[in-house]
């Protein structure tokens, strides 16, 4: 059954970065400051890529980087209120762009008001059954005690997800978000989380908003479980995400062919989230060693299925290295101007591709639920068609030295046009020149 969500291409934005706020929360007797309100001007610039949905990063309460919230129920002041949030959906609703917000719902800042419970009043705090606590050991802070966190951040403290209490907490803080406007959550770590939780909790949130959209963040394979265990709509695909600009580095087609046979394969439950950048992860644009490949990437996105999401810059060739330091991901959180027409010139040619890439799934919206396969494979030449419907969609990428006629896939495949490539319009759609991509697709009219 088709939903709004298979129509969405998201322009993922990281607030805090976005905005230039503050590295730290401010004091407590700080006003608010409605940053939230920057992002409109940008609106209008999502639409004009070709998206329709707004990603938010994380907007609530939280002690420095947003992933170690405070308070789910209150907007981060850094960023302004919860006025400003339902301001910043009803611009959104005004142009038909959905919203979907990040939640933390694996593990929380020291500040979170239950923990800081737990602090002062040890074992007998009403929410010490909140966390995975260790009463047994003293903790690494000071404290009387440990606890579990996230992957080695001690400040990131983790909830026990076997707590009817926490089950209530996080489904009370989606709905809430829901009910205000909100059209689904990316579930932070969700690989980190058991999925009886996210099936418990998802369940008790669609029985008010039927129609809210789940993907949850989880890195490695298998995915499906957590679609049908954790009753979430769709992942997060790091495994096509990491072949893409793995197998264009290496000059390997033979990698990406086996990732694309693997996301055939998870198409058949679910249309994963597909995304060549995100706010924890080098920029695409710095992680290729050859800038005349960027094309190849964004059109294997745009051409399989899936839900596709662009990270804000991406679309204009950002760069960005993350590090692993304290600081390591402040090059791929980058502030904004203020407008769009401050940007620099060279990355708008990346976001006229981008323009036409999205026109040709918007023009092809099957390709949400397509089957892929394997055409033609080489060390530096691979071709594959998308179908779904009767209708087909074919990609052709190069990335040898000299130029490449994809005559076997002609072949089996027949004629078609092109529609659109790295190379402009050529005499012969299925001769690729060198380091070079295009997309074929059939006659209409």
């Amino acid at each position: 059954m088709s939903s709004w969500s298979d129509h969405a291409i998201w322009w993922h934005v990281y607030p805090l970065g976005f905005t230039g706020a503050e590295r730290e929360a401010l004091p407590a007797d700080a006003s608010p400051l409605p940053r939230l309100r920057n992002l409109e001007p940008w609106l209008d610039y999502l639409l004009e890529l070709g998206a329709n949905g707004l990603a938010l990063g994380p907007v609530f309460a939280s002690e420095t980087h947003g992933y170690d919230t405070v308070d789910h129920f209150r907007i981060d002041p850094r960023l302004g209120t919860e006025d400003d949030f339902v301001r910043l959906v009803e611009r959104c609703r005004s142009r038909g762009i959905r919203i979907l917000l990040d939640g933390v719902f694996n593990h929380v800042g020291r500040g979170f008001g239950p923990f800081r419970d737990v602090l002062a009043h040890g074992r007998d705090s009403r929410h010490a059954d909140w966390f995975r606590i260790h009463w047994d050991r003293p903790g690494r802070d000071g404290a009387p005690f440990d606890h579990d966190d996230f992957e080695g951040h001690h400040h990131l403290v983790a909830l026990d997800h076997r707590n009817p209490e926490v089950v209530d907490h996080v489904t009370d803080v989606m709905r809430h978000w829901l009910a205000l406007g909100a059209d689904g959550w990316r579930l932070d770590a969700a690989y980190a989380v058991p999925p009886a939780f996210w099936a418990e909790t998802i369940g008790r949130v669609r029985a008010h908003h039927p129609e809210a959209w789940f993907v949850g963040e989880v890195i490695h394979g298998p995915y499906e479980p957590w679609v049908t265990g954790g009753r979430l709509d769709s992942v997060t695909q790091y495994e096509l995400w990491k072949a893409v600009w793995s197998a264009l580095n290496d000059r390997n087609f033979w990698e990406l062919g086996a990732a694309l046979q693997r996301h055939d394969g998870f198409t058949s439950t679910f249309r994963p989230l597909t995304f060549l950048g995100n706010h924890d992860v080098t920029r695409i644009a710095s992680q290729l060693d050859d800038e005349r490949h960027l094309g190849h990437a964004q059109a294997v996105q745009f051409t399989v299925a899936g839900v596709p999401s662009v990270y804000a810059g991406d679309e204009q060739a950002f760069t960005g290295v993350k590090q692993q330091t304290a600081t390591g991901d402040d090059a791929v959180r980058p502030p904004f101007p203020e407008r769009p027409d401050e940007l620099a010139p060279f990355g708008w040619p990346v976001f006229q591709r981008h323009q036409a890439l999205i026109a040709l799934r918007r023009r092809h919206p099957w390709l949400v639920r397509a089957r892929t396969r394997v055409v033609t494979q080489a060390n530096e030449q691979l071709a594959y068609v998308s179908e779904a419907d009767g209708s087909r969609v074919v990609t052709l990428l190069n990335v040898a030295d000299r130029g490449h006629r994809f005559d076997d896939a002609r072949r089996e495949l027949g004629e078609l046009h092109l529609a659109v490539s790295g190379h402009g319009d050529a005499p012969d759609p299925w001769d690729v020149p060198a380091h070079s991509w295009a997309v074929l697709v059939e006659a209409t009219g």
